[in-house]
């Protein structure tokens, strides 16, 4: 990023000082963990999309959020698995705001999805006998689809309000801390998306120049 009023290149991502074995350790561990979560998911949606006793609103419902859960793990982990090993990771400023949109849309959506799994099941458990007329297909690809234009238009206006911001400061740390944040100090990041927390980081940063 160049300093004053020109535009931003990209950010220096500085994590926690570890040696190589430590790197080698962790680095193998998230990768194993993204490997279970993928396969996991991938598995339920394919038990879901196969077996006709399960093409109910309730495994509608699991298979969307096995769906998101798999694009939600892959925003962040890869990055910082590639991120781990280098000397010097950076990440370009599109790529920031990309790693953003993608991060806020898929954990609204995230939220919007646990909530219609709630009511599919205040519905079967309450009004058993209208189940099916009050989460008929066309309701539960509404209780879907809404979500995700919600979603994307909290995501898009995050990052409109992100964008018009002066930023002054270039480095960036991956891990959280919640200490106060002054001029010229570095903006923290969350460890597992570099740029999960950095417009409410930088909305207290910018109001303190």
């Amino acid at each position: 990023m160049h300093q004053g009023n020109q535009s931003i290149s990209k950010f220096f991502l500085l994590g926690l000082t570890v040696g190589s074995e430590q790197q080698k350790l962790i680095f193998m561990l998230f990768l194993c963990m993204y490997l279970v979560t993928m396969v996991g998911n991938l598995l339920i949606i394919l038990a879901i999309i196969n077996d006709a006793h399960l093409h109910s609103p309730m495994y509608f419902f699991l298979a969307n959020l096995s769906f998101n859960d798999i694009c939600f793990t892959t925003t962040t982990i890869p990055k910082m698995l590639a991120d781990i090993p280098s000397q010097s990771p950076t990440i370009s400023f599109a790529g920031c705001l990309t790693q953003m949109y993608f991060f806020m849309l898929l954990v609204d959506l995230d939220n919007f999805l646990l909530a219609a799994m709630a009511y599919d099941r205040y519905v079967a458990i309450c009004h058993p006998l209208h189940y099916a007329a009050l989460l008929n297909p066309k309701r539960c690809a509404l209780l879907v689809v809404t979500p995700w234009v919600i979603s994307n238009l909290v995501s898009i206006l995050h990052l409109t309000l992100f964008k018009r911001l002066h930023l002054k400061s270039y480095i960036l740390c991956e891990f959280f801390h919640n200490s106060p944040i002054s001029l010229g100090t570095i903006i923290p990041f969350s460890p597992l998306g570099p740029c999960s927390t950095l417009f409410c980081h930088c909305i207290i940063y910018h109001n303190k120049l």
